[in-house]
């Protein structure tokens, strides 16, 4: 038996509810709610934490409040302290070279540009983890990238928001249950009918 953490990135605070950098701790809160777990901020301020079980192994949902450049801070705290293995270790976040309604399961790699994942890497010392990536596509015309992340999701967007949501957390709990490689097979390359 082996502990499972599952961090879902975002941004605290009310400013960046709803907006697009911060799909990953909506799906976490959706996986979280799904097995009647609940967050809570214990001892350690930098994060909210919710647990459960799982065929007789303890999950770990992660939301990181340090920031999304600082989200390294508490996965690694949490991965280190409970010594999940990393390839036990799924991070959720959200990708702009992907279109809005895709997801993508990968066993390791790079950041991509991704502040999250640049900070995970850096104080894991290691990119050997999975992620869970959800596309929220590119900005149109001449609104900045990092504006862009930060902005609200389209009304059309957040009313196709929740099919997204629920396709990701089977994604993250297809990979729970059976593994990188079958979860890949099921989800990568195909899109929520939204």
């Amino acid at each position: 038996m082996s502990d499972f953490l599952v961090a879902g990135l975002g941004n605290p605070g009310a400013k960046y509810e709803n907006t697009r950098h911060n799909i990953g701790f909506v799906v976490a809160d959706l996986l979280a709610e799904r097995a009647g777990a609940v967050f809570s901020g214990s001892s350690a301020p930098e994060m909210e934490r919710a647990e459960f079980r799982l065929d007789g192994n303890r999950v770990i949902i992660l939301k990181p409040l340090t920031y999304m450049n600082r989200s390294g801070d508490a996965v690694a705290r949490v991965q280190r302290f409970f010594k999940v293995p990393l390839e036990n270790m799924l991070v959720i976040h959200d990708d702009l070279d992907m279109r809005y309604g895709r997801i993508k399961l990968v066993r390791r790699g790079g950041a991509g540009g991704h502040n999250g994942v640049r900070s995970i890497i850096s104080s894991l010392g290691s990119r050997e983890f999975p992620r869970l990536k959800i596309g929220i596509g590119r900005p149109r015309g001449e609104m900045p990238v990092d504006r862009y992340v930060l902005s609200r999701f389209t009304k059309d967007e957040a009313n196709r928001l929740p099919c997204l949501v629920e396709f990701a957390a089977d994604a993250a709990c297809c990979w729970m249950e059976h593994g990188i490689q079958e979860a890949m097979n099921r989800f990568n390359g195909k899109s929520v009918d939204l």
